[in-house]
């Protein structure tokens, strides 16, 4: 049975995490959510509870999340196959509703109101409010699947501005009102290269990055985005992984400070990166 600490313990806890919350007091924290951690009940209101304890310690926090999973089941129970081309979703302009309607109004919604139920304040937007996300075709054989083409920050300051977290659903829009399909990594990328973020988390499902990809202890912790290049070619960064750690280099030579992948799988995982000496996943510097 695990032992309770003591409260020498709890405050060495938090004297540890002193340094950590004055460094990110009034900065901006730029968190993509997804993956399993989305999926798993526990695990998201972990990860809200999280949320909501950084944003009253004064810490700046923009969620940014998918929905791959549940898009794919609402198209299923409407009888409408998807296809994939190169890990993309191909998404024609029944599909591209479909995605509206799952991000912007049952996901972000649902986010809100867990995040509201556990003392904290948000308000959900999506790429499309305030034409925050304009975006064009990728690749005609994609269809409505967003190449981004500029992020407009302001209503994401604004919300923030006045005290609560912005819960962002990655659908873009184009000037004929054109909805689009936007990789969720991609688009938090760009929105803390936007808003130059103190930091960028991104939630996956794996430890980080890993030197053997069946052995958690080879942690590969600290990444600069000289060296990835690299670890690509070495087949130490592959498969899904390298256009997550492209969007992690595209973040920091936008100015975002320092950009971590984390395990969304542990429980606090996002409060372990933040406000401790050790650490969890892979920082990028």
């Amino acid at each position: 049975m695990d032992e309770k600490p003591t409260n020498a313990q709890r405050a060495k806890v938090l004297i540890e995490a002193l340094p950590y919350i004055q460094r990110y007091s009034g900065k901006i924290l730029v968190i993509k959510y997804g993956g399993n951690a989305m999926i798993n009940e526990e695990l998201k209101k972990a990860v809200m509870g999280d949320i909501v304890l950084l944003s009253q310690i004064g810490v700046k926090v923009v969620l940014v999340h998918g929905g791959g999973p549940e898009i794919s089941d609402t198209l299923k129970k409407m009888g409408k196959p998807t296809e994939f081309v190169d890990g993309l979703r191909v998404t024609d302009a029944e599909t591209a509703q479909v995605v509206q309607m799952v991000l912007a109004g049952k996901i972000s919604k649902s986010l809100v109101n867990l995040i509201g139920n556990l003392g904290g304040r948000a308000i959900g937007l999506s790429g499309m409010d305030g034409h925050m996300i304009e975006a064009r075709k990728l690749d005609e054989r994609l269809g409505f699947v967003g190449e981004i083409t500029n992020v407009d920050p302001t209503p994401i300051l604004d919300v923030l501005d006045k005290g609560y977290i912005p819960v962002i659903s990655t659908v873009g829009c184009d000037s004929e009102g054109n909805v689009y399909n936007i990789n969720a990594d991609t688009a938090a990328a760009r929105i803390a290269g936007t808003l130059r973020a103190e930091s960028f988390i991104s939630m996956t499902d794996i430890a980080g990055i890993l030197r053997d990809k069946d052995d958690p202890s080879t942690l590969v912790r600290v990444i600069g985005v000289s060296e990835a290049p690299q670890l690509m070619r070495e087949g130490i960064i592959s498969g899904g992984m390298i256009p997550k750690v492209d969007c992690c280099i595209e973040a920091i030579r936008r100015g975002v400070g320092r950009v971590f992948i984390i395990d969304g799988r542990i429980p606090h995982a996002i409060l372990i990166e933040t406000l401790t000496d050790e650490g969890i996943g892979t920082m990028f510097t």
